[in-house]
């Protein structure tokens, strides 16, 4: 591997390892101001990853997580801030709930159906956001926080028993969805099952990196990101990019909900998780947008999730975690920001150390031949 490369891939861990300090350093101060101890919780929760029950929970969340943040990667890719996530799965999730309980198809036409019915689902909602974007200027972060919003209020709707809903005790749903869409997990005994649908989630961030790297398409989509002026000035349509990159990440959004919809509840009910899309940007910030970054922060935060509430036996309080990723998340602004700074300097000192040599050298060469 070449120096450069070297050094490139240098600075590309610094980020998140600096991040991760400094979110353990403030966490342990966190935990000295509140009088105790700073370095047990980390440990009892770092104990947790030897159950092999406790593996499988933090893989099958991990697999929302990762298909998330992989949604908003592709948004960030394109320098667009697509907060809108959390709206679209949750509402790709209740549509393909709808479609599961009301349709019974063989398995091989009902499994396609469902997973098509999430992905328009979740690329209609964020096209909203990008038509709104690219015809009157709306801002995508305005407009995907207000499309949330409606998101939620819709799902409420759809709720209704005269609608779609299903009132069971206290709980709506949208009733059981036919076991042909239903998707069979990993099963591990009495460790558990892992989600099916984890290999819909390595695929996509083969996917991702594909279409990204090795495609016009990719090409295109990061030139735009890095500037919409440049990009326009090789040919590249800007609008027609925001709307497509607003649509791909819709669509992955619509999809971050399914591998727990049919793979454990197969129902779409007031217990389905939420906030997972929030968590993505997070996750996609500390992953740099890489698909195998973003699946080693998808664990990190599954982890977390997971061990914390072992916490609770021990006399510490589990929200210890959700002041990590808070912390986290900050500390990836700060240090990556630093990082790039750095590794800026560093660039211009070997160019000008380049240009110096070079200089000395033709200085030379003039010299040798005047005389």
């Amino acid at each position: 591997m070449k120096k450069f490369d070297k050094e490139r891939v240098l600075l590309a861990l610094a980020g998140p390892v600096i991040a991760l300090a400094v979110a353990f350093v403030l966490s342990a101060i966190v935990l000295i101001a509140s009088g105790k101890n700073p370095v047990e919780p980390f440990a009892i929760m770092f104990e947790q990853v030897g159950f092999s029950d406790v593996q499988v929970r933090i893989l099958n969340q991990a697999t929302l997580y990762y298909i998330a943040a992989l949604a908003v990667a592709i948004g960030f890719r394109m320098n667009l801030f697509n907060i809108g996530v959390d709206g679209q799965y949750q509402l790709g999730a209740m549509m393909t709930a709808i479609v599961g309980a009301h349709m019974n198809l063989p398995a091989a036409i009902q499994v396609p159906l469902l997973l098509l019915t999430a992905v328009f689902t979740g690329a209609f909602w964020s096209g909203i956001a990008g038509v709104l974007k690219v015809t009157r200027g709306v801002s995508e972060v305005v407009a995907t926080i207000m499309l949330n919003a409606i998101a939620t209020s819709l799902i409420v709707y759809m709720w209704r028993p005269d609608v779609f809903g299903v009132k069971v005790g206290n709980n709506n749903t949208t009733g059981v969805m036919h076991e042909s869409g239903w998707i069979p997990g990993i099963d591990l005994g009495a460790s558990g099952e892992i989600y099916g649908l984890i290999v819909l989630a390595v695929l996509l961030g083969i996917g991702y990196w594909i279409a990204l790297n090795r495609t016009r398409f990719g090409f295109d989509l990061r030139a735009s990101g890095a500037s919409e002026t440049a990009a326009a000035a090789s040919g590249v349509d800007p609008k027609r990019m925001v709307l497509t990159a607003m649509l791909l990440s819709g669509a992955v959004a619509g999809l971050a909900g399914l591998p727990i919809l049919m793979g454990d509840t197969h129902t779409y009910n007031l217990n389905f998780p939420t906030g997972i899309g929030f968590l993505g940007i997070g996750i996609a910030l500390l992953g740099r947008n890489s698909p195998v970054g973003i699946a080693f922060a998808a664990l990190l935060w599954a982890w977390l999730d997971k061990a914390s509430p072992e916490l609770d036996f021990h006399g510490y309080d589990k929200e210890i975690a959700v002041i990590m990723q808070g912390l986290i998340v900050l500390s990836v602004v700060v240090s990556y920001e630093a990082v790039r700074e750095w590794g800026l300097r560093r660039q211009q000192r070997r160019v000008g150390a380049e240009l110096a040599a070079g200089h000395v050298l033709g200085h030379n060469t003039t010299k040798e031949v005047a005389g």
